[in-house]
């Protein structure tokens, strides 16, 4: 008890350092010269609070807090009672009509982060599809995005077709991008499937980068359409209205509509025979092969699916931002979708939606902390895997094993 009484603190210790030595970097070192004191006061402060927090464990390691906890664990059992005896169509229709009247609870700044949130949930439910049930590491998924935003803005600008038309053409072709870019490596597994992912990723970012004829170039493309909407005007009898969607708050719906159409058509291939083979190949790919399962078309679905979605993102970025080039399209992206799947759970649904949460709208909440608030932020998540390694709200398996049951 003692030694790991000591070992703990030690350990404390060497953190704290460690500490000091990521801040002193960031903030000691300016152009007038070096300076100590506005590290150490930053320092102190966190050492405080750390302090505190290794107290409140300790005590915790002692027992102390067994009654709150009895407490806590009797008030957590009766809140899903509650939970589990709402219905679920109920609980949805609530969420439906939050998402319905955000508009009208915010300002235009959070229209913006509502459309940036929404279209990473896009992304990550369709990199979950390739990751979370199909168990396939791409490092390279941000390049169907790039896909779907190229694909509007040329319909767009050479052949002046609607957003809404583009759209399905769009996602057809990120889905055969999928197929050219997931054949290769359907027979890979492990760091090889990820490096040959990532290398394609960048091969689809250096064309678009150089292919100066279609894409423009480093230059980007402009003069992209706004997505046109259609609206029953009962003024002038009843006539159908065509008006371009120009404010932030509109795009949001746009992209709203989007997302739920993507959550459903996730949510269906997710309890489907489909998804079913998908979390076989996952779970044990030879295994799957020997029950018959068609390991290579389903893996190569995968990559299709996953890119549908990806190729409708890219759309209406491109539609919202009425402009495109290849900076908006790399690696870093990528494995900015990924750790929304991998931080709000693998397979799950509502993890994704709670991961782009986390990490889109979370920095803009700390954004005036200025320079802390991204070292504040990555503490944060590094403390949420360590405490929920599954993630946020983990995938739900279906059925139980043998060794399970009593």
């Amino acid at each position: 008890m003692i030694h790991e009484f000591k070992k703990r603190w030690v350990s404390f210790g060497i953190g704290l350092i460690w500490l000091f030595v990521i801040l002193w970097p960031l903030l000691g070192i300016k152009p007038e010269g070096l300076e100590f004191g506005t590290t150490f006061a930053l320092w102190g402060k966190l050492a405080v609070a750390a302090l505190c927090i290794m107290i409140v464990y300790e005590l915790n390691v002692r027992g102390v807090f067994d009654g709150a906890k009895k407490a806590g664990s009797a008030i957590t059992g009766s809140t899903r009672k509650a939970y589990a005896a709402i219905p679920q169509w109920l609980l949805l229709l609530i969420l439906l009509a939050l998402a319905l009247v955000f508009p009208s609870m915010t300002g235009r700044y959070g229209h913006d982060v509502a459309c940036n949130v929404l279209i990473y949930v896009c992304l990550g439910l369709g990199l979950n599809i390739v990751v979370g049930l199909a168990g396939l590491l791409d490092l390279g998924y941000i390049a169907f995005y790039g896909v779907g935003a190229y694909t509007y803005a040329l319909l767009s600008i050479h052949y002046q077709l609607s957003f809404w038309m583009s759209l399905p053409i769009a996602g057809c072709l990120a889905a055969i991008a999928g197929c050219i870019i997931g054949y290769p490596t359907l027979r890979m597994r492990g760091d090889y499937l990820a490096i040959v992912t990532l290398g394609f990723g960048e091969i689809v970012r250096l064309i678009l980068n150089n292919w100066m004829e279609l894409t423009n170039g480093p230059n980007g493309l402009s003069g992209i359409k706004r997505p046109g909407v259609y609206w029953l005007d009962m003024t002038n009898g009843w006539t159908l209205e065509h008006f371009w969607v120009k404010k932030v708050w509109m795009y949001y719906y746009v992209i709203l509509f989007i997302a739920i159409c993507t959550i459903i058509a996730v949510y269906r291939l997710n309890y489907s025979r489909i998804g079913r083979a998908w979390e076989a190949i996952r779970e044990d790919e030879t295994a799957a092969e020997l029950m018959g399962v068609n390991t290579f078309l389903l893996k190569l679905l995968a990559y299709a699916s996953g890119a549908v979605f990806a190729g409708f993102a890219g759309a209406f970025f491109a539609s919202r931002m009425r402009f495109v080039s290849p900076e908006s399209f790399t690696f870093l992206e990528s494995a900015m979708v990924l750790a929304m799947v991998v931080l709000g759970g693998m397979g799950s649904i509502p993890g994704v939606i709670l991961g782009a949460l986390a990490l889109i709208a979370l920095p803009e909440v700390f954004r005036e902390f200025d320079l802390y608030r991204m070292l504040v932020f990555g503490g944060v998540m590094t403390v949420m895997m360590l405490v929920r390694p599954k993630g946020l709200w983990p995938a739900k398996r279906v059925g139980r094993r043998s060794e399970e049951m009593d």
